[in-house]
């Protein structure tokens, strides 16, 4: 027995001896070997057992993994969730008490100091940000009847791109609803007080005029479609007709009581349209008669006002792009014109845009007298490091006059070009005008007159398909493009969109405000061609942001991929300039809100019709307050209290408490007048505008 255990260790407790090398030799082995095996004979079935456990465990399969289950998912949810809540609990202990203090808001403040409701409000909101949804569509939109397509959640433009954006666009010829489509604004304050959820544009607001006593029947938001022309929300939805008689209601039930009147960003010149059609006889103005304004309006607190236009608009119609879009393509090539993937997000964009009139009234205006020439601008010389300004605020001893940071502002350095809208190349940016070659509008006119060489375009997704490639090239031949030869390009890459547009707007100024034909409604919403009413009480008030880096202009380059249904033109995000430059991915900046530059929004307040002019004859105040940008000091603080940015000063206080003590009663001079930190003074007084009536 002995033996037998003794064979079976050597073949499974050590393996390396071979079996068949030990034989049954063990049987042949003395009877003293025998007697010591059986002293051992425990200790040898005790190594065997232990053999064959080894054995098994080796043949055993390995244990499937634990399945996952939905009680799993829970459990570690919470467990997440636990974690955070103790993380967030332990910084709010830890951190300064005053680094997570929530801000009184100015309207609870104002309450109690015994602030209320007085005037009536009318909001007017801007481009984009008002809602719209559908009344009639095509069979794609089926399920949307008076759903929003525009401003909200947005989700059904990422569930159905295409068909949505069918229904944004208007009809190519004649700006208004293309057959069997009609979308129409959000009524209500609900239109734009946020643009999409947690992302307010009025609800701050509005909820600040609720705490002194605002309410539905004292607080309107006069909604229109930003997409049509001006005249064309008169003609086909009577916006300016209803915004008439809600201004008459609202004077009539609130004590007769002056209206005060708060447009925003495109809204500015809308309403700047509204008060030259409101006293205008009808059919094409509104029948309300001279002094309809002096009666009804107490004062216009104009918003981010883009009254000279902004150059983004032109990039825009250009190219549908801004800094934004070429910051994309510089960091992912090809994402966005992406023609594997089927996306060419631009060239859809640039469809739908260049249906909708209203970008056009928000091209430059006033030409190179505003907005410089191949050589010189108001804003030359301008320091382009905002780092060093952005966090100063205007002492009250400096509230009136050109203080410090003005001054500051102006440097001795190489001036920077921005006359120069657009400029093909960096060298074309930056070199005397002697250097280039001139633009001459005729060349324009030559190559549209020549035929069509994209003949394998097959359907044209845009202009850029109807125009041959020597025309494509030829822009880009002709290097820089001022205000005064920018009307032509545009025009020339364009046409259809301009030729509909410039029947409702014009971007001139007037030689004679008394000629007969500045009373045609082209001209309403430009400044520098119309005169504000006979409203010598009146107030009107440029309030917006300053210290934040603003398109200006461009530096563009041919596309490398410029095929059919392409853009051919892009900003070069590869053009830098050296720290602390004004030049950064292609865009030269200049001092604004981030999408108006100051020279826009300013100059009208600050001249143009400051005192008696011949753009405002009766005289009426106006006020400059600049809010210098400060970015949020802690989160809870959102996108900042003291924001300068275009949408986010919305929220500012400063800005707020301004609104609020005006609407409950009090004048510019009660708020301490001008409030001025930027170069806009002297930018005004480098413009050679003609301002007194005669002065040549």
């Amino acid at each position: 027995m002995a033996s037998i255990l003794r064979f079976r260790k050597l073949c499974y407790v050590e393996p390396a001896v071979k079996c068949s090398s030990v034989g049954f030799e063990s049987f042949d082995q003395s009877p003293k070997i025998d007697q010591k095996l059986d002293k051992k004979e425990e200790e040898v079935i005790s190594a065997n057992n232990f053999a064959l456990e080894i054995n098994k465990k080796r043949k055993q399969p390995r244990r499937q993994p634990k399945e996952w289950r939905r009680l799993d998912s829970c459990c570690w949810m919470i467990g997440y969730l636990c974690s955070t809540w103790w993380l967030l609990l332990f910084l709010c202990h830890s951190l300064p008490v005053t680094l997570l203090q929530v801000p009184e808001s100015p309207g609870f403040r104002l309450k109690r100091e015994g602030l209320a409701a007085l005037h009536p409000v009318v909001l007017v909101p801007g481009i984009v940000t008002g809602g719209l949804e559908l009344w009639e569509g095509q069979p794609c939109a089926d399920g949307l009847f008076r759903k929003r397509l525009w401003v909200g959640s947005f989700t059904e433009i990422f569930k159905r791109p295409l068909c949505c954006l069918e229904h944004l666009s208007l009809h190519s010829e004649t700006g208004l609803d293309p057959p069997g489509i009609r979308v129409r604004a959000v009524p209500g304050l609900v239109a734009a007080d946020y643009f999409a959820p947690e992302y307010f544009v009025w609800a701050v607001l509005i909820e600040n005029l609720a705490k002194i006593g605002y309410e539905g029947k004292n607080l309107h938001m006069a909604a229109y479609d930003w997409r049509l022309s001006f005249q064309n929300t008169e003609i086909r939805d009577h916006a300016l007709s209803r915004l008439k008689s809600k201004i008459e209601l609202m004077y009539l039930t609130n004590g007769y009581k002056k209206v005060v009147v708060v447009p925003h960003s495109m809204g500015v010149i809308y309403f700047l349209h509204f008060l030259k059609w409101v006293e205008t006889p009808p059919p094409m103005g509104g029948g309300g008669g001279p002094g309809w304004c002096a009666k009804h309006i107490k004062a216009i607190m104009n918003i981010g006002p883009a009254f000279l236009g902004v150059p983004k608009a032109v990039s825009n119609i250009f190219s549908a792009e801004g800094k934004d879009i070429a910051y994309i393509r510089a960091m992912a090539p090809g994402v966005l014109d992406s023609k594997i993937l089927g996306h060419q997000t631009l060239e859809h964009v640039m469809r739908v845009s260049r249906t909708w009139d209203s970008i056009v009234s928000l091209v430059p205006k006033g030409g190179e007298t505003i907005w410089g020439n191949m050589d010189w601008s108001p804003e030359e010389g301008h320091a382009c490091d905002f780092s060093r300004k952005r966090h100063s605020q205007p002492s009250p001893i400096d509230n009136n006059v050109n203080n410090s940071d003005v001054k500051r502002g102006f440097q001795v350095k190489d001036p920077v070009k921005y006359g120069r809208i657009i400029s093909f190349g960096r060298a074309a940016s930056q070199l005397h005008s002697s250097q280039l070659p001139t633009v001459d509008s005729k060349e324009f006119l030559q190559t549209s007159a020549s035929p069509n060489l994209n003949f394998s375009c097959g359907e044209a997704w845009t202009e850029y398909d109807e125009m041959s490639r020597e025309g494509i090239q030829k822009v880009a031949a002709n290097k820089a493009y001022t205000t005064q030869t920018l009307l032509d390009l545009l025009r020339f890459v364009a046409p259809k969109m301009m030729q509909r547009a410039e029947a409702h707007f014009s971007h001139g100024i007037a030689d004679d405000l008394d000629d007969p034909k500045y009373n045609h409604y082209k001209y309403w919403s430009n400044p520098l061609e119309m005169k504000l009413p006979d409203a010598p009480d009146m107030e009107i008030y440029c309030l917006y942001g300053v210290g934040i880096p603003t398109e200006r202009s461009y530096v563009y380059k041919l596309s490398p991929t410029s095929g059919c249904k392409s853009i051919p033109y892009l900003i070069d995000s590869s053009v830098n300039g050296e720290d602390g430059s004004c030049l950064k991915g292609g865009v030269y900046f200049a001092d604004g809100d981030e999408s108006v530059p100051v020279l826009s929004a300013g100059f009208m307040c600050a001249k143009g019709w400051r005192g008696r002019t011949r753009f405002n004859p009766s005289g009426i105040a106006t006020y400059i307050r600049e809010y210098r940008h400060k970015p949020p000091s802690s989160l809870l603080e959102g996108r900042g209290i003291e924001s300068g940015a275009h949408v986010d000063i919305m929220g500012n206080v400063a800005l707020i408490e301004d609104i609020l003590r005006i609407a409950a009663g009090a004048t510019g001079k009660e708020i301490r007048g001008d409030r001025i930190s930027s170069d806009i003074l002297r930018m005004s007084e480098r413009i050679n505008l003609k301002i007194k009536q005669g002065q040549k």
